[in-house]
C-alpha cells in the first residue's frame, strides 16, 4: 500500500492552526533557527514552547496522518513482526494488525516512503501510518531490548544500572558498564532481572528440570513461564552469579542459603531477597523483587487506601489502628500482603509525636521515622530476644513481623497489655483458627483475648484489565459459586480479555479483600469458651464482620474482578 500524499505545509503554520504557539512564539523560533540552522521542532522542544505529544501532533497535522498517544510498549502479539535494528534505525513500533492490515507508529512519517516497501516484503501486509511521540517509542524500543528473547539475545542485549551497599558505600554499575561485561551469564540474569520489574512480578522462580533450566516470574500472584528452556550447563554460573550478587557462598551447594542485594533501575532502587535451596538436579533460586514504588506509588510512602480495601472496612481498620494500647492482629497465608497492610497501618499512625520500633525477618522496605530491627538468628537475635530489648527502648507501637514461637507469643501479648500497640501477624487460613495457633504455642485463651483488639484475615485478589468483557454465567458455573440466577439478578459478570496493556492475562494488578473481625466482651467471651464456630460467626456478622467470601463476591458484583478469582481465593461456603 503508498502511502498517502501529504501537504508540505510548513511546522510552524500548523503549531499556529493547532494552538501550540503564538505568533511571537514563532518569530523567536524563526530567529532561532536562523542562528542554530536547527529544526524548527526540536528547537521549540529545547525552549519549552511545546513538549514530546505535542510535536508529535503538529507532525500528524503536517503529514496528513493521525495521531495517537502510546503507553510505551509494543503489543506482545506483534515483537517479531519487524527486526528491532529495523524499528531503531527509522524511530517506530508495530501499533496494530487487523486482518491484513498491518499499522506502525513512527515519530518521522516522512521516513514511510523508505519503509513501506520493505516492510510490506517482510510480512506480507499492507502497511500504513500513525504518528507518535519519539519518546514513547524510544520507551516502548528500550523495553523490547530488554525482554525480547532474553537467553538467545543476553550476550548483545541487556540494558540495567546496579547499586550495591559494601563498606565502603555504594557504587553503581552503568548500563554501558554491563554492556561491556564480557561474560554472557552476567548478561543474562541482569536482563531476566530487568524484564521482570518491567512486566512488574514480584517473584523470579529459577529451577532446574530434566528439560533444563525454567524462568518463572510470579505476576499477580501467579506463575508464568518467561523463557524457553535454557541448557542445565548454564545452571552453576547462573546461580553462582546470584550468589556473588547477594554475597553469599559459591562453594556451597549442599544447604540452604538466604541472601539480598540491591539495584537501581530507572532512577530509583529497588531490593532483592535470594533463597537458595538444593534440589536432585542441582540448586534453584527464588529472587523476591521488592519495588516500593510499585507498591506505595508515586508518593513514595505506604497508604492503607493504596490497597485497594473497600470504604467500609478502611474506615473499620483505621479506627482499630489508631488504639492506644492492644494487639492488632493480621492472618493470612504467605504472599497475601500482609506485612504491607501493616506498613501501611504504620506510615498511617506515624507521627512525630510517636515512637514506633519495628522487628522483621528480613526487613521488607525501609520506612522514614520509624525504627526497624531485622532478625539475625545466626547472632543470636530472634524475634523474642529483640522483643525484649525493644521494650527497654521506651516504644509506643510495636511491630512484630511474625509470632512464630511461644516465648515470642507470650512477650508480644505481655506488650500489648502493658500499654503498648502491639501490631503482628500469624500464618493462619482463617480468622477462627487464630485461636488454635496461639493454643499451640501454649498460650491461654483468656490471655489472649484479654490483649487482642481485632482479626484482621487478608486476601489478594486479581483485578480486571480495562479490557475485560461482559458476559452471563451460566448455572452451572453459578451453582459451582454456592449462588443462584436469582442471587446475581440486576448485576453484571466480566470475562478477562487481554490486551497490550494486561500483557495479555486480562488481569491487571490485585487489592486486598479483608475480614476484620473486632473483640468485644460477648465474642471474647465465646472464644474462651470454646463456642461452636457458627455461633461465633453469627456473632461476628451482628458487630459488622463481612467474611471473605462476600467481600470478594461483593468485588465481583463491582465488575472489578471475575468469579472464577473469588473461587480461587476464597472458600464457597454456602452458609456465608
Amino acid at each position: 500500500m503508498a502511502p498517502k500524499a501529504y501537504k508540505q505545509l510548513r511546522f510552524g503554520d500548523w503549531a499556529l492552526k493547532l494552538g501550540f504557539m503564538t505568533q511571537d512564539d514563532l518569530k523567536y523560533i524563526l530567529s532561532k533557527k536562523n542562528i542554530s540552522k536547527q529544526m524548527i521542532g526540536q528547537l521549540c522542544l529545547e525552549e519549552g514552547l511545546i513538549d514530546a505529544e505535542d510535536l508529535a501532533q503538529i507532525m500528524a497535522a503536517q503529514f496528513s496522518y493521525r495521531y495517537v498517544k502510546l503507553n510505551g510498549k509494543i503489543p506482545p502479539a506483534l515483537v517479531d513482526l519487524v527486526p528491532l535494528e529495523l524499528m531503531v534505525r527509522y524511530k517506530f513500533i508495530p501499533y496494530r494488525k487487523r486482518g491484513d492490515q498491518l499499522t506502525i507508529a513512527m515519530a518521522e512519517p516522512k521516513h514511510l516512503l523508505k519503509l513501506v516497501d520493505r516492510l510490506e516484503m517482510l510480512t506480507d501486509l499492507e502497511v500504513s501510518a500513525v504518528v507518535a511521540s519519539e519518546k514513547n517509542i524510544r520507551r516502548a524500543i528500550n523495553r523490547l531490548k530488554t525482554s525480547r528473547n532474553i537467553i538467545d539475545n543476553a550476550p548483545d542485549q541487556v540494558q540495567l544500572a546496579v547499586v550495591k551497599e559494601s563498606d565502603k558505600g555504594e557504587y553503581t554499575l552503568s548500563a554501558e558498564k554491563v554492556s561491556a561485561e564480557e561474560s554472557p551469564i552476567v548478561k543474562l540474569v541482569d536482563s531476566t532481572i530487568l524484564d521482570a520489574i518491567n512486566k512488574r512480578a514480584s517473584d523470579i522462580h529459577i529451577e532446574t528440570t530434566t528439560k533444563g533450566i525454567i524462568i518463572r516470574y510470579r505476576i499477580n500472584g501467579m506463575l508464568h513461564q518467561a523463557t524457553n528452556p535454557i541448557d542445565v550447563k548454564h545452571q552453576s554460573p547462573i546461580i553462582s552469579r546470584i550468589k556473588v550478587m547477594s554475597e553469599l557462598d559459591i562453594s556451597e551447594k549442599r544447604i540452604p542459603q538466604d541472601g539480598r542485594f540491591k539495584l537501581k533501575v530507572a532512577e530509583r532502587f529497588i531490593d532483592f531477597r535470594i533463597s537458595i535451596l538444593p534440589t536432585i538436579f542441582g540448586e534453584d533460586a527464588v529472587i523476591r523483587i521488592l519495588d516500593r514504588e510499585s507498591i506505595a506509588g508515586r508518593r513514595g510512602d505506604f497508604r492503607l487506601d493504596a490497597m485497594g480495601f473497600a470504604e467500609y472496612e478502611l474506615l473499620r481498620m483505621r479506627r482499630m489502628i489508631s488504639a492506644p494500647y492492644g494487639m492488632f492482629l493480621m492472618t493470612g497465608p504467605t504472599g497475601s500482603g500482609k506485612t504491607t497492610t501493616l506498613y501501611g497501618a504504620l506510615s498511617e499512625i506515624n507521627h512525630k509525636d510517636t515512637k514506633i520500633i519495628t522487628i522483621e525477618d528480613p526487613v521488607e522496605y525501609q520506612l522514614e521515622g520509624i525504627v526497624q530491627i531485622p532478625v539475625n538468628e545466626k547472632k543470636g537475635l530472634t524475634f523474642a530476644r529483640g522483643l525484649r530489648s525493644i521494650l527497654r527502648h521506651d516504644p509506643d507501637k510495636i511491630l512484630v513481623g511474625e509470632i512464630r514461637d511461644p516465648e515470642t507469643a507470650q512477650i508480644a501479648l505481655q506488650s500489648a497489655l502493658t500499654g503498648h500497640m502491639v501490631f503482628t501477624t500469624v500464618h493462619a487460613n482463617r480468622s477462627f483458627d487464630v485461636i488454635n495457633r496461639f493454643t499451640h504455642m501454649e498460650i491461654q485463651p483468656e490471655n489472649l483475648m484479654a490483649a487482642l483488639n481485632c482479626i484482621a484475615s487478608q486476601r489478594l485478589i486479581r483485578t480486571l484489565c480495562d479490557c475485560k468483557l461482559r458476559y452471563t454465567p451460566d448455572e452451572a458455573e453459578l451453582l459451582e459459586s454456592g449462588l443462584s440466577p436469582k442471587m446475581v439478578k440486576g448485576y453484571d459478570f466480566f470475562t478477562p480479555k487481554g490486551c497490550e496493556r494486561c500483557q495479555g492475562t486480562g488481569y491487571r494488578g490485585r487489592k486486598a479483600v479483608v475480614e476484620i473481625m473486632e473483640m468485644n466482651d460477648e465474642m471474647r467471651e465465646m472464644f474462651i469458651s470454646r463456642a461452636a464456630i457458627t455461633r461465633i460467626k453469627q456473632m461476628a456478622l451482628e458487630s459488622g464482620t463481612i467474611f471473605l467470601r462476600r467481600a470478594a463476591l461483593q468485588e465481583v458484583f463491582n465488575g472489578v474482578t471475575t468469579l472464577r478469582e473469588a473461587n480461587r481465593v476464597t472458600f464457597v461456603e454456602m452458609d456465608e
